[in-house]
């Protein structure tokens, strides 16, 4: 079974400093048939001016993960954490029994154009703790790299929960499959770029999932940058 996900029915918050799109419920944005798929429970796409952010806040009991797309993203927390994440990178917090944290623009000027992401753990009241690599681009063109597992395989960053991130960009005409196991599903996010996605066409914004599926099939359209989660 496949769905498809349209950018333009995400929720949308514009509050001058920051222009944000809600693939899930977040915030003031509800929609009670768009809470999560499986484990994965927030894609934001965010775009924050020179200079803002996120002031401190807190988390608890949740795995997050930051991907940037352009820009530079400042993250500082009460574990002692102060770094910045910028394209290519991955960055995991698990926020555990509980962390404050800040996400500013790290310019004063450009914007920051970045994903957050959210993943329920699978188990609740682990010790907090932060992790961040980069994956240059070459390594995911044409192909779907592993950035995120539950047990940090192939040098990917280690998430708390029965899921795994892959990440591909793809040229026109680029292939890739990824193989489901029997009752695993596929959530597909579209982070810029266009490709085909199981034969069905999206572009940046969109996104597929996929149930009952056996594979995951990437086709390269026009610089598609993609976010394959394999999820329980």
């Amino acid at each position: 079974m496949i769905t498809v996900r349209r950018s333009n029915e995400r929720g949308h918050a514009e509050h001058g400093w920051l222009d944000s799109f809600h693939t899930f419920s977040f915030a003031d944005y509800y929609d009670p048939a768009h809470m999560g798929f499986r484990a994965l429970r927030v894609i934001n796409e965010d775009r924050v001016a020179g200079g803002q952010g996120f002031g401190r806040h807190p988390h608890r009991d949740m795995e997050i993960i930051s991907y940037v797309l352009e820009g530079g993203l400042e993250h500082k927390d009460s574990m002692g954490t102060g770094e910045v994440i910028r394209p290519d990178d991955v960055q995991r917090m698990s926020a555990g029994t509980g962390v404050i944290h800040s996400e500013f623009n790290a310019s004063p000027r450009e914007p920051v154009h970045f994903l957050q992401i959210w993943l329920m753990p699978d188990r609740r009241g682990i010790t907090p703790s932060y992790e961040q690599k980069t994956f240059p681009r070459k390594d995911k063109a044409g192909r779907l790299l592993l950035v995120a597992s539950p047990n940090g395989a192939d040098g990917s960053v280690t998430i708390h929960t029965d899921a795994t991130l892959l990440a591909g960009v793809f040229d026109a005409g680029q292939t890739a499959e990824h193989a489901l196991a029997a009752g695993r599903h596929a959530w597909v996010h579209v982070a810029r770029g266009s490709a085909r996605v199981n034969g069905t066409d999206v572009t940046a914004g969109d996104a597929v999932a996929l149930s009952q599926e056996r594979t995951v099939r990437i086709e390269g359209i026009d610089a598609g940058e993609l976010l394959v989660f394999d999820l329980a």
